[in-house]
C-alpha cells in the first residue's frame, strides 16, 4: 500500500503535520506494552519519539504485509515493521514487531482509524 510508505517516512523524518493526516479523530492505537492511546496522545507521542529519538527508523518487512478489504468501510492491512536504530548511516539493533491497521475511507481519503501493534 502506496500510502503506507508515506507513512513510514514521515515517522523517520519527523514529520508530524504529515504524520497527523494519516489518522481519523477518533483514532484508538493499541499497543501491547504502552496500552490504548487516542489521537492526541498518538500524535504527542510522535513528537516525543521525533525529539528524543531521531536516530529510530521503521522499516516495513517486504513480503509481509496483507490488505484485506472491509465492506462499506476501508481495508485491514497487516504486516511486520521493525524499529532499528540509524547509526553512520547503517540500521543496526532492530527489533522486529507485528501490526494491524485500520484503514477507513473518508471524504478527505484513507485514513487509519484503528491500530494494533503487538509483539514486543
Amino acid at each position: 500500500m502506496e500510502k503506507d510508505s508515506i507513512l513510514f517516512n514521515a515517522a523517520n523524518k519527523g514529520d508530524i503535520d504529515q504524520l497527523k493526516t494519516f489518522f481519523t479523530k477518533d483514532l484508538e492505537f493499541f499497543h501491547d506494552v504502552g496500552g490504548l492511546a487516542g489521537y492526541e496522545e498518538t500524535v504527542d507521542n510522535f513528537r516525543r519519539v521525533a525529539k528524543n529519538y531521531s536516530y529510530t527508523r521503521r522499516v516495513l518487512l517486504p513480503g509481509s504485509v496483507e490488505v484485506y478489504p472491509i465492506k462499506d468501510y476501508g481495508a485491514i492491512q497487516s504486516g511486520l515493521h521493525q524499529f532499528c536504530r540509524l547509526e553512520n548511516g547503517i540500521l543496526t539493533h532492530c527489533g522486529t514487531f507485528k501490526f494491524v491497521h485500520i484503514w477507513k475511507h473518508t471524504e478527505e481519503g484513507w485514513k487509519i482509524s484503528r491500530v494494533v501493534s503487538y509483539g514486543h
